[in-house]
């Protein structure tokens, strides 16, 4: 059973870059996407960005971005440590939220539907003031 823990999260200012992580246990099939995920205050949970990572093989999938972050932010991954990281640049007081990754085994083109996911980390906090 995959595992995730996430962790980068801080208080920034607006403008300002943070790297978030996702660091993977248990993972032993090749075909799983990795998406990452927002929940701020009183608003519904947000797909972010998603990827296919595949760290047997070191190999990943087309990317796939939310309109609001596209341009913005990056996923990607580290094979070797398992993780999958997102880049978050010029950061904007509306990007303020609890972020999670999350992931499910699948073939296909991966989603930012946070209902088409099973495992999900706890979530770390990103704070952005301006």
């Amino acid at each position: 059973q995959v595992q995730l823990v996430e962790s980068g999260g801080d208080s920034v200012q607006a403008g300002g870059s943070l790297r978030l992580s996702c660091a993977a246990s248990g993972y032993n099939v090749r075909y799983y996407c990795i998406g990452w995920f927002r929940q701020a205050p009183g608003k519904e949970r947000e797909g972010v960005a998603s990827m296919h990572a595949d760290f047997i093989l070191d190999d990943s999938g087309r990317d796939n971005y939310s309109a609001s972050v596209k341009d913005r932010f990056t996923i990607s991954q580290d094979s070797a440590k398992k993780t999958v990281y997102l880049q978050m640049n010029t950061l904007q007081p509306e990007d303020t939220a609890m972020y999670y990754c999350a992931a499910v085994a699948h073939f296909g083109a991966c989603t930012i539907f946070p209902e088409e996911y099973r495992i999900w980390g706890q979530g770390t906090q990103v704070t952005v003031s301006s």
